[in-house]
């Protein structure tokens, strides 16, 4: 198939067929993300896209508002992601995780719920949200149509919304096909109308075109999350296939079978094949199942521990005592041995611990040192990027 390419920065090529360069501007839209002063740029595109893949003509500006918090509710609620940084002051600087955020205080909805359950939650509290809302749709609607003004002699006037209405709609019917125009309606009752030919081309291309506003937006977000590991992965709900802990759950069975091992938190024994296997900082920021993170702890204690993070005092020391536990193990016994091995293509691709935490020969001073030397920078990151102190 004869196709042209377009790329809004090296690393992403958007595929769109060559029929739809010779009827639609399309180096137009792919500037529709560029220069963003705050990331919900990112989110106002993909609500349209989604909205249009699902048979969507015509909606409002609150539709799409809606649409754009339920999309980012995952990252700002789990993951504890900065949609724009944060001020000096410790603000917040992205309207949309305002937002969220406010969403979050007044519904009281857990992390991990469903878009439906989102979008209910909305409605439930709109009257209340009205003002969070409406600043979204204060620029973001017209500024993404920029990249298509420049086809025209006439200024766009930036400095009222009814003549910026008016002009988006002259340039879509004398100059270039617009994406979109807009409706005479105030504020989030604004209407948006679809472009049939572009319906046609975002439907037809609608997942590359949701790959390239990931790609941009994962790169911004990182940008302003220099800290946070696995952002690529942080946008939408994880399959809990992906985990990887049975195998590291046979190794702490077979340890708890010549050991005693006394809980982190409550200080009692594990009781065999009574125990989760948790992460001492949340899985939900490092993104991984990494052997030296991991613990056997009470079932009992993890959901209310969920994605908290552990007093680093007093509770590392005793769960270093149980790795180092864990260590010693390993290199005393071949059937535990033979048991860490099976962990270490899923649990161990840390270059430092597979160096030097769980090479043979460590002191138990040596070993709690590598392993803080590690762990402290990570949790501080967490800690920092907003993740609840859990008070046992």
């Amino acid at each position: 198939m004869d196709e042209t390419l377009f790329s809004q920065k090296v690393g992403f090529e958007l595929h769109i067929d060559d029929k739809y360069h010779n009827a639609l501007d399309i180096e137009g839209f792919s500037l529709m993300m560029k220069d963003p002063s705050y990331c919900y740029k990112f989110y106002w595109l993909e609500a349209i896209v989604k909205l249009i893949s699902e048979g969507v003509r015509e909606t409002t500006f609150d539709e799409v508002i809606n649409e754009m918090i339920s999309n980012a509710w995952y990252s700002v609620r789990e993951f504890y992601i900065h949609l724009s940084g944060i001020q000096l002051d410790g603000q917040v600087r992205d309207g949309l995780e305002r937002a969220v955020n406010k969403l979050s205080d007044l519904s009281g909805l857990p992390s991990n719920v469903s878009k439906v359950e989102i979008k209910n939650a909305i409605k439930e509290h709109d009257k209340a949200l009205k003002e969070v809302k409406e600043q979204l749709t204060n620029m973001v609607p017209y500024r993404a149509l920029a990249g298509f003004f420049s086809r025209s002699d006439e200024a766009a006037d930036w400095g009222s919304i009814k003549r910026l209405t008016a002009y988006i709609e002259r340039i879509s019917h004398d100059v270039v096909l617009l994406p979109y125009t807009l409706g005479p309606s105030s504020k989030l009752k604004k209407e948006i109308y679809f472009e049939p030919a572009w319906i046609t081309m975002i439907q037809d291309n609608a997942v590359a075109i949701l790959g390239w506003i990931q790609y941009e937006k994962v790169k911004w977000l990182q940008n302003n999350n220099p800290e946070v590991p696995g952002l690529v992965y942080k946008l939408a709900p994880m399959d809990e296939k992906m985990r990887k802990l049975n195998n590291v759950h046979k190794l702490w069975d077979g340890i708890l079978e010549l050991n005693e091992v006394r809980d982190v938190f409550t200080g009692d024994p594990i009781c065999s094949k009574k125990y989760d296997v948790d992460h001492f900082i949340p899985w939900s920021f490092v993104m991984n199942d990494e052997l030296w993170n991991l613990m056997p702890m009470d079932s009992s204690l993890n959901s209310s521990k969920n994605n908290k993070l552990p007093k680093w005092d007093p509770f590392f020391s005793k769960f270093a005592q149980n790795q180092y536990l864990l260590y010693t193990v390993i290199f005393e016994n071949d059937v535990i041995h033979k048991l860490y091995e099976a962990c270490i293509r899923d649990n161990l691709h840390s270059i430092w611990a597979g160096q030097e935490l769980y090479r043979k020969g460590n002191t138990k001073e040596e070993f709690y040192g590598i392993l803080e030397k590690n762990m402290h920078p990570v949790y501080d990151s967490a800690k920092r990027q907003g993740y609840e102190i859990w008070n046992r």
